[in-house]
This record gives C-alpha cells, structure tokens and sequence, in this order.
C-alpha cells in the first residue's frame, strides 16, 4: 500500500523511475459477485437453450407426426427426403435371389465302386458256397455237381439255401433256371469275378436312371458328391454319365468280348444275367443337400440398393402412392422415428453446447476490459439464432426455386445467402475480435444445415470474415456497401472454386454460381445498412456513424446547450479538442472521446446559473445556501445528464462517460466550508462527512472516460491562469492529473503511467494554442478570498462571490483598457 502511495506521489507529468513505463495502474474492476453470478448465468442459460433449439431444428421431424399411407392413396403434399440414405430394391433383389436359387447346381451322390450291389453279390455267392460246405456228401450228389471248397473237398448245398434266399441277398427277383445253374455249380467264383468285371468299369463312369432328368441342369452342371472320398467334383458333360440303357449295352459288349474258357457257356449267361440285373443307378439326386445348397445360394445374394439424396422428391402432391414411394417412406419415417430423434438430439446438443462454450471462452472479456454485459450476450444469441433459421430456410427454398428454373441449381442458390451479415453486425457493434470467432461458429452451424460439408463451411467463413474486418473502422455507411462489394467478389472466387471441385467447371453452373454469390455480397451491405439502426435502438449500442451524427453541433441537444448554459457549451468544446488530441496518442476511440465530451456537462441545463461559467449578472446563488446544498447541486448535474442522455438516445457508452466523468471525486471547496462552518459553530456534535461531499461515481471504467475526466478539470483550471505562459500550463496540467491520480480516480480505467504522461503532453499543446494569443492586463487579477477555489467548487476557478463595488471598479478600468486597445 506504500508503494503504491509513493507511486503516485511522485508522478510528475512522467512516469516514476519505480515504475515500468507501460506499467498498468492497478484497476481491479469493481462489479459486485451478485452482477458476475448473474452474467454467467445468463450465459449458461442461453447455452442450454440454444444447444437445444438448434438440435431439434436440426432434425425438424420430432416436431410433427407424419402422415402413414397406403398403397393407392392420394400424396397431400410433396415429400422430400430429409437426409440421404439408403433404399432396398425389394424387387430386384428378389430377382437376383431367385435367379441364384435356379442356377445353384443340384447335389448328387455318387458311388463310384457300386459297393452297395457288388456288395450284395459277393454276400450272396459267399453264403451259398458255404451251405454246399456244410451239406452231407450223399445229399450234395444227388444235387449236382460238387463245388471246390478251400480245402479241396466238395459239399452239396444245403436244402435250406433256397432261391428266395439268394435273391434275398441280392435284392433282385432271381430267375429259377439261374439259380439251379449256380447251385449245381456251386456258386463258383468265375461267375462272381466275371459280373465284378461287367459292372466295375460302367459304375466308375457313373449311372443314372434317366438322363431325362440331366438336361435342365447342364448349363450350369451337376455336382457329384463322391461318398467314399466326400471330394465334390461339378459335371457340365453328358458324355461321362451313363443311363440304364446305355450301361446295359456296354455290359452286353463287354461280355461278349469277354473270353472265359474254363466257363461253361450256361454259367458264363448266368454272369450276363445277374450283371444286367444287378446294374443299378450309382448317380442318385440327394434333394436335402440341393435344398441346403439353394437356400445358401439365397442368402449369399447381396441386397440390390440405390440412394435417395437429401433433398429428393420422395413423391409429389396429388401422386398415387406407389409400393416404390411406400419403400422410400418407410426408410425416411424410420429415420424420423422419435426414439431414433431422442438418442440423435442430446447428442448433438451437446456437441453445439460445448461449441457454443468454446466461442464465449474465447471471445470473452480480457482482464485488461470492462466485463460484458447481458446485453452482448442477449445480442449474439439472437444473431446467431436469425440466421440458424435463416440457412434452414433457405435451404428449403432453394430446393424448392431449383426445380422450378433448370438453369439452377440448390448449391447455386444457397451461395446467395447472406450469412456474412451476422458477423458484420457483431463487428460494427463489439469489435473484430468477437466477430472472428462469431464467424467461426455462424459457418460451423450453417455447414451442418447444409449437410456438414466443408466446403460451405470455408465460402462461409471466408465471406464472414471479410465482412467483420470490413466493419473495424466504419465511419461512413458507404462502408456498408464496398464491405459487401469486397465479400462478393471473394464469394464469386470461392464458388468457381466449389463448382469446379464438383467437376462443372466447363457448363454453365460456374457462371450462375458466380452471379448468385456476388448477389449474396450485395444482399449482406443492404441488410446491414437497414439491421444497423434497429440494432443501436434495441439494444442501445453506439456505432461510430452516429458518432458521427451525434458529433454535429446542429444537434438539438447542444443547441440547447449553447442557448442554455453557454458557458458550459464553451468549456464543452474544448475539452473536445483536448480529449480528441489525447486519445488518438493513448490508443483510445478519438470519436467517442470528441464526441462524450460534447455532452458530458448536459446536466448543468436544469440549473445553468448555479455553475460560474453561466453567471453572467454577477450573482452567486451559492452564497445563499449551505455547503452540503450547494454539494447536491454540483452532484446533481451528473444525475441529470444521465436523463437527458438517455431521453435523447445519445447510446450507452455516452451515458457511461456522461456518469463516470466526475467518478468519485471531492468537491474540495464546499468540503472545506463545511468543515470551516462546523468548526465555528458551538455545537460540536455536527460532523461533515467526507462521502456526503463525493460525487456518486461510478469511477471512470475506459480511457475515453478518464480522459473526459483529466480533460473537464484541467479545462476549467486553465481559467484561473493569470498569465498562462506555456510553463505555467505544464505545471498547471501535472498538478490536476496528480491530484486526480493521487485521489484514485484512474484506478479502473484502461490508462497506464506512460497515457498519462502523453496525455499531459497533448494537454500542454492544446492548452498553449488556445492561449498563445491572450494580452495581459496590468491590472491584478482578483481572487476568492482563502485561496484560488471558486464558490461553485470548480478548483483554481474565481468564485462568483466579489462584491459589487469590486466589480463597478473592474468594468470601468476593463473599459479603459479597451479604449487604449482601440477596442471600444
């Protein structure tokens, strides 16, 4: 805390060797935690509210029921597809799947080695060779001849083995003559080996009942399924199966090529017989296999699709309602099915939420600003919601105008929409830093409107940037037009660009895209051009044109200000000029400083007479009233322009410099009459209260304000100056920002020791300008008596209180030394 007194006590018109020069003064904004707690709730509200908002308009079917319809029904109105996707050709599919089905080759088992009949051949042989074994040798005699048995001996054939039994076995109805033959012989193994012979060649070519059955499935084959090896081979050729008639043939031409000497021509029949016999189908069709085999053959069909873009006209108004228009329906309500919105919108609330949190943790104030205030936030919002539904709408729109013109296209029209305003408006109304990241998001939520590509995300951004620097130092409402030439010519760059990229480069999209977007940079100037004075009176912002407006001195305010309070209206001008020097060497707005200096004493027009500069008769009207009335007077006249102000519409931060000019300040002479009074006075119990002689405040919050508040003081103490020599004016200046500073006005506003010694520095050569040409007087100039306050409390001022004799004196000696001047 000693520190910072000696600081100030030693700042002398420069900055202190203690002291960096751009050292900051201490100026912890004082906003209490109720108006923090209530900006950030605000912020947080407006958050959630518009996070939600932007995700159901984002998916628009939760809000309405749709309309089911049936095969043959009238359409109400056009339907179009809300998003792109996906749709099954039932059709089609259904097509390919049978076409599978009847191209998926038939299964057949196969049995290349016949084992099922040669098997039954052997086993028949096998089992009456051994009843002839086991018959007595009498019995087998009188049955024939004997058969060789392994062991050299013969044996009859057993009475029980019967031709029923043998053609048991074999599975075939046996001729009698066949089976005596064999008995008698004794079921010999030539005959077996000579049907094994027959038959073995003929099964491994495969045998089929009928080769009627082939045909059909020869384009595609057959797939013979191997049982012994389960190995599966695909047959497209006729020639390697036989049917049953050519087998037998083949049998009849091997036999009869077959020599067999040692066999009697009755057994070697015999073996012709029984080989006919036993022939058999090898090639059998196994129909569960084919049914499995089909049924996968379905299943391995891919469905057949085609997309629906966003966008598309799903049918039209007064269309019958086709099972093509159902299929499409079906997937577009599926889509708007409320359980699928509910699960989509929290989602993407909450990505826009945390977008939405991103851009006021970016663009929020810096330690070195005044803090927003709800009405920033309240306005960014809304902005951002208008043109949200401005890019839905358009959207919609141009869709629908696209189908009524073949010359353009959707993506044509959407170039021509003037998103760029939003972050123009933000520009011009709370500067470029807030617009860049406006810009950001505006673009982001415009890209997601128009199906989340980017490259409507950069010819938005883009545009919107453009726009916000064209509004950085707007002083002319031209600007609102050359902004939106400059954002139409970069539109028309970017949409040659995007066009090309969608491979249109040589038609004759490119050059209505250009047009429509240089048409979206004009549409952008004009909007901004009628939104700006709506804007100024709804949320009481101040641009630098009405500034600009304000500024002229045919105002009727200062009109009635100069008819008024002249004096004030003098004192009013040139602080103009002092503050307009200094801002532009401190960095502050010149504009704003000119222009709150104009007005900053408005309030003196209720009691222009109770203020020195007005007095024109010579009477003092505090000499009447005690020290604390003529406090609440002085006080009252900052109360008062704040009315004023803002019953005229001079803006906020006018109203601001208008309230914060005096800050907290003393009013030192009627300060010090009180206590002079109270002294004197037998009742001690009387105490004068400093805070009761302090202007209200608040204290300055920005350079313009500070610098109003150097400005008034050092003006009206310049008055006092007899001979005011360019010395004198230096001393003067560092003596009044040294009280100023000393008393802690400064401490909450932007201005750093190095401003305030620039400020001192354009104060002097202002000061001397206006003074340089003034002519001395001889006479001495006479003063309130206790010191060079003036009675109305202005410091260094001479008060209003001479006698009037004093004053006779003076106009007569005033008039003589006008005469010698030649002057009266």
């Amino acid at each position: 805390m000693s520190e910072k007194k000696a600081s100030k006590k030693t700042w002398a018109g420069k900055p202190a060797k203690k002291l960096e020069p751009d050292r900051r003064i201490p100026k912890k904004v004082d906003i209490s935690g109720a108006a923090k707690s209530n900006y950030e709730l605000t912020r947080w509200i407006l958050i959630i509210v518009m996070s939600l908002l932007f995700a159901v308009l984002l998916y628009p079917g939760l809000l309405s029921k749709p309309k089911q319809y049936k095969l043959g029904d009238i359409a109400e109105r056009d339907i179009k597809a809300t998003h792109e996707f996906l749709i099954e050709d039932t059709a089609l599919t259904e097509k390919n799947r049978l076409k599978a089905v009847r191209e998926a080759p038939p299964v057949y088992d196969f049995d290349p080695s016949g084992s099922n009949a040669l098997g039954r051949l052997r086993d028949a042989f096998e089992e009456g060779r051994r009843s002839l074994r086991s018959a007595p040798g009498e019995e087998a005699a009188s049955h024939g001849p004997s058969a060789t048995t392994e062991a050299g001996r013969t044996s009859p054939a057993l009475p029980s083995f019967s031709k029923e039994r043998f053609s048991e076995i074999l599975g075939l109805q046996v001729q009698e003559e066949v089976f005596e033959v064999l008995k008698k012989t004794g079921f010999p193994a030539e005959v077996e080996n000579l049907v094994i012979r027959l038959l073995s060649p003929i099964l491994h070519k495969g045998v089929v009942r009928n080769k009627r059955e082939l045909p059909s499935q020869m384009p595609r084959g057959i797939i013979l399924h191997n049982i012994l090896t389960d190995i599966e081979i695909t047959v497209t050729e006729t020639e390697r199966i036989l049917d049953l008639d050519q087998a037998k043939r083949l049998i009849v031409e091997e036999w009869k090529k077959t020599s067999q000497p040692v066999l009697p021509p009755d057994l070697k029949k015999v073996g012709l017989v029984l080989a006919l016999s036993l022939l058999e189908p090898n090639v059998t069709f196994n129909k569960r296999e084919t049914e499995l085999r089909k049924e996968a053959a379905r299943k391995a069909v891919k469905p057949v699709y085609f997309k629906v873009r966003k966008g598309e006209m799903i049918v039209r108004e007064g269309e019958p309602i086709r099972q093509e228009h159902l299929l499409k329906l079906a997937e577009e309500y599926r889509y708007l099915r409320k359980d699928k919105f509910l699960g989509h919108i929290p989602a993407m609330a909450i990505l826009i939420g945390f977008l939405l949190f991103s851009f006021y943790l970016v663009t929020g104030p810096t330690r070195s600003q005044v803090p927003s205030k709800k009405r920033d936030l309240i306005f960014q919002a809304l902005i951002l919601t208008i043109f949200f539904l401005l890019a839905i709408s358009a959207n919609f729109i141009a869709a629908e105008v696209a189908r009524g013109f073949p010359f353009l296209t959707p993506r044509a029209l959407i170039f021509a929409i003037p998103i760029a305003t939003g972050p123009m408006l933000v520009s011009l109304f709370q500067g470029m830093r807030v617009a860049a990241g406006f810009s950001v998001l505006l673009s982001v939520l415009t890209a997601l409107v128009l199906g989340g590509k980017v490259e409507f995300f950069v010819y938005f951004l883009v545009g919107g940037l453009i726009a916000a620097h064209g509004m950085k130092e707007c002083r002319e409402r031209g600007e609102f037009i050359k902004t939106g030439l400059k954002v139409g010519l970069a539109n028309m760059v970017l949409a040659l660009s995007i066009e090309t990229l969608h491979g249109f480069f040589y038609t004759v999209e490119p050059l209505v895209a250009c047009v429509t977007a240089f048409l979206g940079g004009i549409l952008v100037a004009v909007i901004t051009t009628g939104s700006v004075p709506l804007v100024e009176m709804a949320f009481g912002y101040t641009t630098d044109i009405k500034l600009l407006e304000l500024a002229s001195l045919d105002q009727p305010l200062l009109r009635e200000l100069m008819v008024q309070a002249p004096g004030t209206y003098h004192h009013s001008v040139i602080v103009s000029q002092m503050v307009e020097a200094s801002a532009k060497a401190v960095g502050a707005n010149p504009l704003l400083a000119k222009v709150a200096a104009y007005y900053h004493d408005i309030g003196k027009m209720k009691k222009p007479l109770y203020f020195i500069e007005n007095q024109v008769n010579g009477q003092n009207k505090h000499e009447k009233l005690a020290p604390s009335m003529s406090s609440l007077i002085l006080i009252s006249h900052v109360k008062d322009g704040v009315e004023l102000a803002k019953k005229y519409k001079l803006g906020q931060p006018i109203i601001d410099i208008i309230q914060q000019h005096h800050g907290t300040s003393l009013i030192t002479y009627f300060y010090e009459k009180a206590k002079e009074q109270a002294g004197q006075r037998s009742d001690k119990a009387v105490q004068v209260k400093e805070e009761d002689f302090r202007y209200p405040g608040p204290k300055p919050q920005t350079k313009e304000a500070g610098l109003v508040m150097l400005a008034d003081a050092v003006q009206a103490a310049s008055k006092t100056l007899v001979d005011p020599t360019p010395a004198r004016i230096q001393g003067l200046v560092q003596k009044i920002i040294n009280r100023i500073f000393s008393d802690g006005q400064l401490d909450e506003c932007e201005l750093t020791l190095k401003d305030l010694h620039l400020i001192a520095k354009s104060f002097n050569k202002t000061l001397s300008g206006i003074f340089h040409q003034r002519i001395e007087y001889p006479e001495p100039v006479i003063r309130a008596p206790g010191g060079k306050r003036a009675a109305n409390g202005n410091i260094d001022q001479p008060p209003a209180g001479d006698s009037r004799s004093q004053r006779t004196e003076d106009k007569k000696k005033n008039g003589e030394s006008l005469r010698r001047l030649g002057l009266s």
